[in-house]
């Protein structure tokens, strides 16, 4: 037994022989994710437009130096830097990772931004790049990885969605919008994909410790980190009825489970990780 990011124990080859891909890997959810597939025996290409955050996880879990882009070492994890809204980079890296690695058997989808503003003060701007990044990239990652997995007859795709698409957030309408079509497009995906053996799921965290929340909090961390958990009336918003606000940890387990043959016979599901914040409305 092994444990993934110190708290929960998995079953260390129970992945053994996946080569995996996820994006947004440098950093919060990704990099649990990363750490969850190496403890179950993954081989795991991590991908993040970051090269700094890249190489500390390389470097962590493979006990040595990371070049994001390098040939591929022994070590478990394989650096790779990308920006997922640039459909030809994308193409060519899944390329160059198939080509090092070997044919890709999972794909997780965490690379996201947060643009927070009142839906009529978002700017074009902050509407496009939250969409590039949050629905398109999806969209890009899965047409390559999805077309090769279906061409094999096998294969499990998760994206990191929200809790916040299937519920209203002040102050998020781009994110909970890109969230929501990211979130359909995959079930779809998984509708088409079904009969070619490849499932295709949905992981929607809610408030989680990482840099992106905290970015949000205004003061002291426990103060904000309370305030989350006892929820908010004047933005509509309950609070967390098991009060507690998740560790990336929390959504890696859940990922790690849905592409794991423990769910063989799930797919086009909507797992939400949210410690009952949306009262699954």
């Amino acid at each position: 037994m092994s444990l993934v990011g110190g708290d929960f124990p998995v079953q260390q080859s129970e992945l053994a022989g996946a080569v995996a891909m996820v994006t947004g890997a440098g950093q919060g959810i990704g990099a649990a994710v990363t750490r969850a597939l190496v403890a179950a025996g993954a081989v795991v290409a991590a991908v993040d437009r970051n090269p700094g955050p890249l190489a500390e996880l390389a470097d962590g879990l493979s006990g040595k130096p990371g070049e994001p882009g390098a040939p591929a070492t022994a070590g478990p994890v394989h650096p790779y830097l990308l920006d997922v809204s640039d459909p030809a980079a994308v193409e060519s890296t899944v390329d160059l990772i198939e080509g090092q690695l070997g044919p890709l058997t999972i794909l997780v989808n965490v690379a996201g931004i947060l643009r927070v503003a009142p839906a009529v003060e978002l700017t074009d701007q902050d509407w496009a790049d939250t969409f590039a990044v949050n629905t398109t990239g999806v969209f890009h990652t899965c047409r390559s990885v999805g077309r090769r997995m279906a061409g094999r007859g096998t294969g499990a795709i998760v994206t990191v969605g929200s809790n916040a698409a299937g519920v209203p957030r002040t102050g998020m309408a781009a994110y909970a919008a890109s969230k929501a079509a990211a979130t359909m497009f995959t079930r779809c995906l998984g509708l088409e994909l079904g009969r070619s053996g490849v499932r295709c799921n949905i992981v929607s965290p809610g408030s989680t410790d990482t840099e992106m929340q905290r970015a949000l909090w205004q003061d002291d961390a426990t103060a904000a980190e309370q305030r989350v958990i006892d929820g908010d009336p004047a933005s509509y918003r309950v609070g967390i009825p098991l009060g507690r606000i998740a560790q990336p940890a929390d959504i890696a387990e859940a990922v790690a489970f849905l592409v794991s043959d423990r769910a063989r016979h799930i797919t086009m599901h909507d797992l939400y990780v949210d410690g009952g914040a949306t009262l699954r409305a």
